[in-house]
């Protein structure tokens, strides 16, 4: 019986049934999507083709940029697909590959955010050695260790996820396959996924932010024995982009994952969601690169001053 009644297919809810806006849905994610990629992948062209940037801090940023074109490709292409589609289909193994690498992707950035702190601690706390503190041999298990970590956390949920019975509804009132709205729809006894959703993302969260703000504190530290005027201005600017992104991104996923199940109101995740898995991966390269000196100069060298003009001119 058990057999005969369990689901092979997931329908995606999405945000609207209503034609109109779907179609305006369609052109605005659209929109979003290609400019989430040109922003992204031409931060990564900026970081490659110059030299001035082959530093750790920009290898840091074009591999979150890497990130956020992945997770911006895993989510919005299916929800664009979806706006135009009578039947909002995603098969059981497209579900689980899609919720895989969206939780892969998604605690990759969580320990990513977390490294680039430390980075620009050691940068800032003592520039004369930190060609030396944050060699390849540093950076690169950092980044390793973010992608391991990532997966190892995503192959945990996606596996207590994806052995429970779906013999119900096979609904999903959301635009992609998240652990939320899945457990809402399981006919299995979900309490032990709920426990590892709270602990698992909460200890993860609790890590990452303990390592933003102790790296934080000892950069402000620093800051305050400066005693040039032009270094902390710099400083803060490098430091601030760092943490509006840090700041927007945990809260969230705190909001998302790290609550009471009681208190999921699946219409109103859905906005949250739009911003960590779409919003978010589209203003980064705008957080991190168009205030910063060294990009805007590595534009001109490698896009050309044209290029430049046309879109700093303002």
């Amino acid at each position: 019986m058990k057999n005969a009644t369990e689901v092979n297919i997931f329908l995606l809810k999405g945000f609207t049934d209503n034609l109109e806006l779907q179609i305006i849905f369609f052109f605005l994610f659209l929109a979003i999507y290609l400019f989430t990629l040109m922003g992204n992948l031409g931060l990564i062209v900026l970081v490659v083709g110059d030299s001035r940037l082959h530093n750790p801090m920009y290898y840091f940023l074009s591999v979150l940029s890497s990130v956020d074109a992945c997770v911006s490709s895993v989510i919005t292409p299916n929800m664009i697909v979806d706006f135009m589609s009578k039947n909002k289909v995603i098969s059981f193994l497209g579900c689980a590959a899609q919720m895989f690498l969206a939780v892969t992707l998604g605690t990759t950035e969580c320990f990513l955010l977390a490294a680039m702190a430390y980075d620009r601690y050691v940068a800032i706390y003592n520039p004369l050695l930190y060609a030396l503190n944050m060699s390849p041999r540093v950076y690169m298990p950092l980044i390793i260790a973010s992608y391991i970590g990532g997966i190892l956390h995503s192959t945990l949920h996606t596996v207590a996820t994806f052995s429970l019975s779906f013999c119900g509804s096979n609904e999903i009132r959301h635009f992609f396959c998240d652990i939320p709205p899945l457990l809402a729809i399981s006919s299995s006894d979900t309490y032990v996924n709920q426990l590892l959703l709270f602990y698992f993302v909460g200890s993860i969260e609790i890590v990452t932010i303990l390592i933003v703000l102790i790296s934080y504190g000892c950069i402000l530290l620093a800051i305050l024995k400066m005693h040039s005027a032009e270094g902390r201005r710099k400083v803060f600017s490098t430091c601030g982009s760092h943490l509006t992104g840090v700041a927007i991104y945990h809260g969230t996923i705190l909001f998302m994952y790290v609550r009471p199940s009681s208190s999921y109101a699946l219409e109103y995740d859905m906005i949250v969601s739009i911003f960590y898995t779409i919003v978010i991966p589209m203003l980064n390269p705008i957080i991190y690169s168009l205030r910063n000196k060294d990009v805007k100069e590595a534009i001109k060298r490698v896009f050309g001053k044209n290029w430049y003009i046309m879109y700093f001119s303002h």
